[in-house]
């Protein structure tokens, strides 16, 4: 596979102020934060950056910050799904006019799940925006729509410009083993998501990125950096490092992010909007506990 997207390519969250508004300051932060650690592209809105929670201008000025920050040093991967493909391609063209030509769609539950549906609605988003390509995501039941990779195989032979998927189905080694041994030549490269909790296993089987959370994102650069260059043993050793927090982002998932963000004096405000678990003082301590090991943080004197 040719791909244009490669590595790790973290999501960003969306900080927000202490008046509940967007955080510019904030998001030009994490940008920096994130291409100083050595990611290989951003992904910006996402599930991740609570994107259903944002209204079209805050939405807009972010992606903005983003993409001036990143200054054309990464790719930048403009999240544009919605429950409509005119509202798709609405978020599309204003991702093409800030030189963005990587759009991550997920097909509308509404859509379903069989591959003529879903070659229609991507194909009337592609025939609206020339010069972009998508990456299709996959994402689980019951927030996606849980598609098979048959359905997948169907949907990029029949539009060439879905360049990528995004597997994160639940397994998703297998759905990534299906795709990448029967895709055509147009797919570019099959990215893996579910937080990096999986990542060595999608790395084995073929998966050219990921896409985790960004609060240990530097793990992640030295556990693909480590994985490329063949060092097995090493990449293995730090994903086991990073396994302790990674499992309790899947329950805490931005909460967590913008605490350890806040930690690491990135943003200074942990606020969210989407619905997400507290974190009581107990879940604190988990966090603050895994972080001092993993080195990213001096552990507090009791």
């Amino acid at each position: 596979m040719t791909s244009d997207l490669r590595g790790i390519l973290p999501v960003l969250p969306t900080p927000f102020a202490a008046d509940g508004g967007i955080d510019g300051a904030g998001m030009a932060r994490l940008v920096r934060f994130a291409v100083e650690k050595g990611v290989d592209g951003v992904v910006f809105p996402g599930f991740a950056s609570e994107v259903e929670t944002l209204k079209g201008d805050e939405r807009a000025a972010l992606l903005k910050i983003v993409v001036d920050e990143v200054g054309g040093r990464v790719p930048v991967v403009a999240g544009a799904s919605a429950a409509d493909w005119r509202e798709v391609v609405d978020h599309g063209r204003a991702a093409a006019a800030l030189g963005i030509r990587h759009l991550m769609v997920q097909p509308p539950k509404s859509v379903g799940v069989d591959a003529p549906a879903l070659i229609e609605f991507l194909g009337h988003v592609l025939d609206a925006l020339p010069g972009v390509e998508i990456i299709l995501q996959n994402a689980p039941a019951p927030r996606g729509s849980d598609l098979s990779p048959e359905a997948i195989i169907e949907v990029v032979k029949a539009l060439p410009r879905v360049a990528y998927v995004k597997e994160e189905t639940l397994p998703a080694g297998p759905a990534i083993s299906h795709i990448i041994a029967n895709a055509p030549s147009t797919l570019k490269g099959v990215i893996g998501g579910g937080g990096a909790r999986y990542i060595l296993d999608e790395y084995a089987r073929g998966a050219t990125a990921a896409m985790p959370a960004l609060e240990i994102i530097e793990e992640h650069v030295a556990m693909d950096r480590a994985w490329s260059a063949g060092r097995r043993d090493e990449a293995r050793a730090i994903y086991v490092r990073t396994l302790p927090l990674l499992v309790l982002q899947a329950v805490y998932r931005m909460r967590l992010t913008k605490h350890v963000l806040k930690r690491r004096g990135v943003i200074e405000h942990t606020g969210v909007r989407a619905p997400t678990p507290a974190l009581d003082a107990p879940a604190i301590a988990d966090i603050d506990s895994n972080l001092a090991e993993l080195g990213l943080l001096v552990a507090e004197a009791a």
